[in-house]
């Protein structure tokens, strides 16, 4: 995840160097059928691809605004995936009967089954085999029999959470109240756990980023021939500038749209999940906060 601007206008243009060519290579035709071949009736006024230019600008905001958007509300329904499961673990803790004052074994099959539900969920946003991350393996209790054949684990998982407190209701462990405290708690989690799913299963339609990127390529020639005759040779690295700028505005859309993918801008799920864990642990008893991934940072600004 990007977590700084620190880098360089040279790591950008390493990043895209595909369009950096294009672009480079663009500007110097132009400008070699103008200054070199004469072939002047090419140019163009400037007006009209100034207007053009603004539009593109306007399109290709548009895309990265609303893939912001998507990143965005995956990061707020896992901001309420983190409170709703501390509110998950006193829940257990309070409303439970305790084993001479220390969690019960059902607490903590309760409070387990839950850290292994976000492990769950992370594993499958990113389209990992929850069964063999060892996070999960390491949280789940000892019921684990059936569940690899689900069409949904981690609903899976929460209609256990609900079986095992209904039938504890049942044997009068609890009054109906809290039962339906439970279920409240429970009805949020899989909210957030179908918006997540949503933004994953639903990408943006394909034709926002083709049609950015053919219009960038139309003005990274129609821009040169406005400019050629001002700036001869200069219309090279000018022409870059303004060209290289629509295409990372394009491109941060692009990464942006999925909040969840393993790429640098992705949402830091593994450091998330292990955090609500050694939260989880902590009301248990058992700490376990070295088991938080320390976040780290290098040179590009990245969290690792």
């Amino acid at each position: 995840m990007m977590v700084s601007s620190r880098g360089s206008v040279l790591r950008l243009l390493a990043w895209q160097w595909k369009n950096t060519l294009l672009f480079i290579t663009a500007a110097s035709i132009v400008v070699l059928l103008h200054d070199v071949l004469g072939v002047t009736w090419l140019t163009l006024p400037t007006v009209p691809v100034a207007v053009i230019g603004g539009a593109i600008g306007i399109f290709v905001s548009f895309r990265t605004n609303s893939a912001y958007d998507r990143w965005w509300e995956g990061r707020k329904l896992w901001g309420r995936m983190i409170n709703t499961s501390r509110h998950w673990g006193s829940q257990v803790l309070a409303y439970l009967p305790k084993d001479e004052g220390k969690p019960s074994q059902t607490q903590t099959k309760l409070v387990r089954r839950h850290e292994a539900y976000v492990h769950a969920l992370r594993c499958l946003l990113r389209a990992h085999d929850p069964f063999e991350d060892p996070d999960f393996e390491r949280t789940l209790p000892d019921d684990a029999a059936g569940l690899r054949h689900e069409s949904n684990l981690t609903h899976a998982l929460l209609a256990r959470q609900l079986e095992e407190l209904t039938a504890l209701h049942d044997a009068g462990s609890f009054d109906a109240f809290r039962l339906s405290d439970f279920d409240e708690s429970l009805r949020h989690l899989l909210d957030i756990q179908g918006g997540c799913e949503r933004i994953k299963k639903t990408p943006m339609p394909r034709g926002y980023g083709f049609i950015a990127e053919r219009l960038i390529l139309a003005f990274s020639f129609l821009f040169p021939l406005s400019i050629v005759d001002a700036l001869a040779w200069g219309a090279v690295p000018i022409g870059l500038v303004v060209c290289i700028a629509f295409a990372l505005i394009s491109e941060a859309g692009r990464v942006l749209e999925d909040p969840f993918t393993m790429f640098y801008n992705g949402l830091p799920l593994s450091q998330i999940s292990r955090m609500i864990e050694a939260n989880l642990e902590d009301r248990l008893g058992t700490p376990k906060a070295d088991q938080v991934e320390q976040v780290q940072v290098n040179d590009l600004g990245i969290l690792m």
